[in-house]
């Protein structure tokens, strides 16, 4: 037990950070982020004894987390709001146009199909690996590879898009 409980304790240590960070761009919200990194290591510590390699450490939790996230939707549904009413909050400490960058950064990879949105963010942001992203979505290494290439190439090509309609409305 003791043994489990001190690769359990690693494996939080070396981990929840970035648990964190993935879970709150999947669902926006710092208490539900924050939720689901403790759903997962709930989740972990059960079935600790089915991780036998220890170089999956990372994507084994990442599976863990998506899967709790996707629960999410099964056991909960949302109330709607008007998107009129919804005020936007931004970071006082950041220049408009930086401002301005990133909504146009965020509203393009938003636009792209998820099939080809996550496996981008998992690389760019998240720094996982082909393998490890293709063990976290169950797809193989040159599907995932595919994907990132078509989500760049389309980001590109909105960017550029995006890029000359302001400088045309200007």
């Amino acid at each position: 037990m003791l043994g489990k409980q001190k690769r359990f304790e690693t494996l939080v240590e070396n981990y929840s950070t970035d648990l964190f960070r993935y879970a709150l761009w999947l669902c926006h919200d710092k208490h539900v982020a924050e939720d689901l990194v403790q759903e997962t290591f709930t989740r972990a510590w059960k079935s600790l004894h089915q991780l036998k390699d220890n170089k999956a450490e990372k994507g084994w939790l990442t599976t863990i987390l998506r899967n709790e996230n996707a629960r999410r939707f099964q056991r909960f549904q949302p109330d709607l709001v008007e998107i009129e009413k919804v005020p936007l909050s931004a970071n006082q400490h950041d220049e408009p146009e930086e401002i301005m960058e990133r909504r146009i950064l965020r509203k393009a990879m938003l636009a792209l199909d998820e099939k080809y949105r996550e496996p981008l963010i998992l690389q760019v942001i998240h720094g996982f690996s082909c393998k490890e992203i293709s063990k976290t979505m169950e797809i193989s290494e040159n599907a995932v590879m595919t994907r990132v290439f078509r989500a760049k190439q389309q980001l590109k090509s909105a960017l550029t898009e995006t890029n000359s309609s302001v400088v045309v409305r200007l």
